[in-house]
């Protein structure tokens, strides 16, 4: 059985991982293969548990063992292990990813990307957390359902224990203020709320942080990029010309911040009549896609227009938890995939083209999933 071993690892070093590019065992992602009988026992960790193409991986494995003389059965075990990045200084050290979710312009519906991908990255088994620094418009307690809470403060740390919810532990300027009073602060005060929120919350250990900010290009954005690198961006727009124009200052910012850019999602894309099942583009289709491609940055999702998902919102149970198996929810679990796989790139170095090819093919196969459903 141990010459059957060696030949199951000989194999797996030629398969790759396919958002990687590189084999399973270079990338340490082959935890354990054990062999009883002409049964093959293969555990995996992934380089995240919200991998798009999990699946693909599962099966080009399980074909190829399966096909070596001597193998009767293939069962393989998939955990997680999301690698972290290197990052000199401003805190969080026990946070391995800080993700950026902002637009050009406000009515996009930023935060309710922001708080489903947090839901998405979580239901995949992801550990993370929720920043909500848009101060203006603090939507996210209303979101996420914890309108009214207030987090407790540790007694002995003097730190704030962040309110957790749907599995995501959250933190929003929205607990700290009445909801119907208007946030008068200048820059100063912004950058501290900043500051607070990155050194005196207690986050514990997490994979991802998702932030939510405030439209635009201010303060807010400024501090943050200064006072901790970030993971990456991802901006939100919606199809029609003059939100893309307003998105492309969103990205000039990050990038003059020397924030990478994860990539661009389409919001309100396309909406579907829940009686004729007839797509209509009422703010348009395509645009931040053709976007994304003229600028050279991933382009993660579409998400379609639908009551739904406001319905869902206004519920405090967002969509992608209240109806995990609809075509709305999938959208927001695609491009939660896609930005976790572009992290994972990014981290294990990655090449652009490699990028370009594992989005194309997700993208493929969650196109093949809503349709399915």
């Amino acid at each position: 059985m141990a010459d059957l071993k060696s030949q199951v690892m000989d194999l797996l070093r030629t398969i790759n991982d396919p958002e990687i590019a590189k084999d399973l065992v270079s990338l340490n992602m082959i935890k354990n293969v054990a062999v009883a009988g002409g049964v093959v026992t293969i555990d995996i960790d992934l380089t995240t548990p919200a991998c798009p193409l999990k699946e693909q991986i599962s099966r080009e494995v399980t074909a190829r063992v399966r096909a070596i003389p001597g193998v009767t059965d293939v069962k393989i075990n998939f955990g997680a292990q999301v690698r972290a990045e290197a990052r000199q200084g401003g805190g969080l050290p026990n946070v391995k990813h800080i993700i950026a979710v902002g637009s050009g312009k406000g009515g996009v519906g930023k935060s309710t990307v922001a708080a489903n991908m947090a839901l998405a990255l979580a239901g995949d088994g992801a550990r993370v957390g929720l920043m909500d620094l848009d101060v203006y418009g603090p939507s996210i307690p209303l979101i996420m359902g914890v309108q009214g809470m207030r987090p407790e403060v540790s007694e002995k740390a003097n730190r704030i224990i962040p309110v957790e919810r749907l599995g995501v532990r959250i933190i929003s300027f929205g607990f700290f203020v009445p909801a119907q009073e208007a946030t008068i602060v200048r820059g100063p005060i912004l950058a501290g709320i900043v500051r607070q929120f990155l050194n005196d919350v207690e986050w514990g250990d997490l994979d991802y942080i998702v932030v939510d900010l405030p439209p635009g290009t201010g303060d807010i954005q400024l501090s943050l990029c200064q006072m901790i690198p970030l993971t990456g961006a991802v901006v939100v727009t919606t199809p029609q010309d003059v939100a893309l124009l307003v998105a492309t200052k969103a990205i000039t910012m990050f990038n003059k911040l020397q924030v990478p850019m994860l990539g661009m999602i389409e919001n309100m894309s396309s909406f579907l009549c829940p009686h004729c099942h007839k797509s209509t583009d009422i703010f348009g289709h395509g645009g931040a896609r053709a976007a994304a491609h003229k600028m050279n940055i991933p382009f993660l999702g579409e998400i379609p227009l639908d009551p739904a998902i406001r319905f869902a919102e206004n519920d405090g149970v967002p969509i992608v938890r209240a109806q995990p198996d609809t075509a709305q929810a999938k959208a927001f679990v695609e491009a939660a995939r896609n930005t976790a796989a572009r992290i994972s790139m990014k981290v294990l170095g990655a090449g652009s083209d490699d990028l370009d090819r594992v989005m194309a093919k997700a993208a493929t196969l969650f196109r093949g999933a809503r349709t399915a459903s």
